[in-house]
């Protein structure tokens, strides 16, 4: 077996054998831009995909360009020195051009879909003059609640008298003073205090204006300047909290501290309106020390991930809805049931009911006497942590393993956090360093003086409400040796003085003990049935996959003849396609009305089929820097039904495309019956 080093680096020579992770991403948002465009969507959703894309590019600016300037500080120190440093500042262009690319298509989207939506009587104000129509219901608005907010400020040179907030929006105003001297007024756009959108139905006619355009309306009123022009800018900002010498007994309130400075961050991006003068984009840049952000044109409108803030009464314009299926529980009680044999459930298709009756009723039963799960973003109404509650009150030891660190979810998690300790939760924080990712909950039973267990294990967060539209798998199990490891695991994050090698199982796949370990095995397995003629082949679904050592080993059994077919919504830095490396791999993304979220791994093992399910993406911080936990699936009947799904997946012909070599999103080929997988997954598990 080929030996694989986790900590070996790669050279500037063999990264041509792997995509740049931060285009990728910008890849998948290109996909995101496919389906706004796409006729066949309800338009309404296609707005949605819109605001989806305006969002991650959001992100982008927040997370990954703070992380491109620090490597490329860094590899001005390090001994790749001057190679690494310019392919570095390569990939810092490429993006920004790709962006640039990226924002002419939304632009022409958006302005396709302004059209369409006034066929319905549906009037989209979009960088238009206001109707006059509307006119004095915009004016009592403005004045009976927009006024209260407003905060102009002169803008004089060199000295800040105001800081503007991440990703907060804001118009600079440029005119004359009563002396003939040119000003800048910066005026806020209070959309944190008011909705982004006025709407207003005059008959059969519905109206939507941006606020942004409200307060330009007006501006006559803030100021005694001769306005000469007006123009929207925003500033984002890094998202990284400073956790860097904090201690674990600290934590919690180390990131309550560090919240309050996150949207104070250091300016990664300046987003201006096209027009507005150079003198006032060097003042705002010179006042407010942004001489470091990536300063670029956006369009008339900043922050449209607000596309999604204002709604339509046509439900033909929106995706039509489906009910959840309702797993069938003839018992009195699920934990019987689940006791008896194995619950396998494919949400948002199934109802995300068996998740909460797993809690509710471990919360009453008397013969539970211990309950212990891990939480990485809770929904803001939490019924699990409810009934975690009420199980500490009903006497049962409770404890939870909360993430604190889990971005932009800080704040939710640790209010909820708070409570619980409050109950009599034994509530857990982890290290600094380390993430708890993984996705389990375990209920101890004491009966007849004897202990058994019954788990739960997902690949998607414990969120009520995420569930309701990303697609994710929760195993429900009485499988007792297999969660006799979950068990050890909980231990491990209590004490963390438990030896490594008690995790290191024969069920669970646990990362920082032995997940990139059995991978590794996994496929060369496969590799060993491919050299001997027999049947071999990988399936892989993921979110994002970038580890070099995984990937390195799916090119190898490529070259070895193991058919391999990948599953990747987001960053894939595998290049598929390539003769003599990657020849026998293939790449595909679905993007549709769900968003792909479960995480599988399907090994063929000559015709036996091994499948796990998991929390873990091939990414290095789940490999690497995560607690993750990956589960096999024994009963053959679940087994079979998950992979009928995935296979479904695999033929999409309407929603999915294909990765090319050279990291295009290439749609997939009609040939024979259009099948498009959440729809024919939905009708499976239906019954139609």
């Amino acid at each position: 077996m080929m030996q694989h080093n986790p900590n070996k680096t790669i050279s500037p020579a063999e990264a041509e054998y792997f995509f740049d992770r931060d285009l990728s991403w910008l890849s998948f948002n290109e996909r995101l831009l496919m389906e706004s465009e796409r006729t066949t969507t309800p338009l309404m959703e296609r707005m949605n995909f819109l605001s989806i894309y305006s969002s991650n590019l959001d992100e982008f600016y927040r997370v990954r360009m703070p992380a491109l300037t620090a490597l490329h500080k860094l590899h001005k120190r390090n001994k790749l020195g001057e190679a690494a440093t310019e392919k570095h500042k390569d990939i810092a262009a490429r993006a920004k051009d790709l962006i640039a690319q990226q924002q002419v298509r939304f632009g022409q989207s958006l302005h396709k879909l302004v059209p369409e939506l006034e066929k319905w009587g549906i009037h989209f104000i979009y960088g238009k003059p206001l109707p006059e129509a509307i006119m004095p219901q915009l004016k009592r608005y403005f004045f009976t609640y927009v006024l209260a907010f407003l905060k102009p400020v002169v803008l004089h040179k060199h000295k800040a008298t105001f800081f503007p907030e991440n990703n907060q929006l804001y118009l600079a105003v440029c005119g004359q003073d009563q002396d003939q001297k040119e000003q800048v007024l910066l005026v806020n756009i209070p959309t944190n205090e008011l909705s982004r959108f006025f709407e207003l139905t005059l008959g059969k006619q519905q109206y939507i204006v941006f606020l942004d355009d409200i307060v330009k309306a007006h501006l006559h009123l803030l100021t005694n300047l001769k306005v000469e022009g007006s123009y929207s800018f925003k500033v984002t900002r890094d998202a990284e909290l400073g956790l860097d010498e904090i201690y674990e007994e600290d934590v919690a309130a180390a990131i309550e501290k560090q919240l309050l400075k996150r949207d104070m961050g250091l300016a990664t991006r300046l987003l201006y309106e096209p027009g507005l003068p150079e003198g006032a984009v060097n003042r705002l840049l010179d006042t407010f020390g942004l001489e470091r952000a990536v300063v670029m044109e956006g369009g008339r409108y900043h922050n449209l991930r607000d596309l999604r803030a204002f709604s339509v009464k046509h439900p033909r314009l929106y995706y039509q809805k489906w009910l959840p299926v309702q797993q069938v529980i003839t018992e009195p009680f699920l934990l019987d049931r689940i006791a008896r044999e194995d619950l396998l459930l494919h949400t948002p298709y199934h109802a995300y009911d068996p998740v909460l009756r797993f809690f509710n009723e471990a919360a009453i039963r008397p013969e539970v006497a211990r309950i212990y799960i891990t939480l990485y973003r809770v929904a803001s109404d939490s019924k699990i942590v409810n009934a975690l509650i009420t199980a500490a009150h009903n006497g049962k030891k409770v404890v939870v393993v909360v993430e604190l660190k889990a971005r932009f979810d800080e704040a939710n998690n640790l209010k909820w956090a708070k409570k619980m300790k409050q109950a009599g939760v034994q509530v857990l924080y982890t290290r600094n360093e380390l993430k708890v990712h993984a996705k389990v909950a375990l209920i101890e039973i004491e009966k007849e003086q004897q202990s058994f267990y019954l788990g739960l294990l997902a690949t998607g967060n414990l969120n009520e409400s995420t569930a309701r539209f990303y697609t994710d798998h929760v195993l429900l199990t009485g499988q007792q040796e297999m969660l006799k490891e979950v068990k050890q695991l909980f231990l491990y994050l209590q004490s963390k003085e438990i030896r490594k090698n008690k995790l290191n199982g024969k069920h669970l796949l646990i990362a920082q003990f032995n997940l990139q370990e059995r991978l590794l095995e996994l496929i060369e397995r496969e590799i060993d049935h491919a050299r001997m003629g027999k049947a071999a082949g990988i399936i892989i679904k993921l979110n994002n996959l970038e580890e070099r050592v995984l990937i390195s080993k799916l090119y190898e059994a490529s070259t070895a003849g193991v058919q391999i077919q990948l599953i990747i919504r987001g960053i894939c830095c595998l290049v598929p396609g390539v003769e003599g490396m990657s020849e026998n791999i293939t790449v595909r993304r679905i993007v549709d009305r769900y968003l792909e979220h479960g995480r599988v791994y399907v090994f063929q093992n000559g015709g036996r089929n091994d499948l796990f399910l998991g929390s873990a993406d091939w990414m290095n911080r789940n490999i690497h820097k995560r607690v993750e936990v990956c589960f096999p699936l024994y009963d053959e009947r679940l087994k079979a039904e998950l992979l009928e799904l995935i296979n479904l997946q695999l033929r999409d012909n309407m929603q999915a495309v294909e990765l090319d070599a050279n990291l295009q999103n290439v749609p997939v080929k009609i040939s024979g019956r259009r099948i498009q997988s959440q729809q024919a997954i939905y009708k499976k598990l239906r019954g139609v």
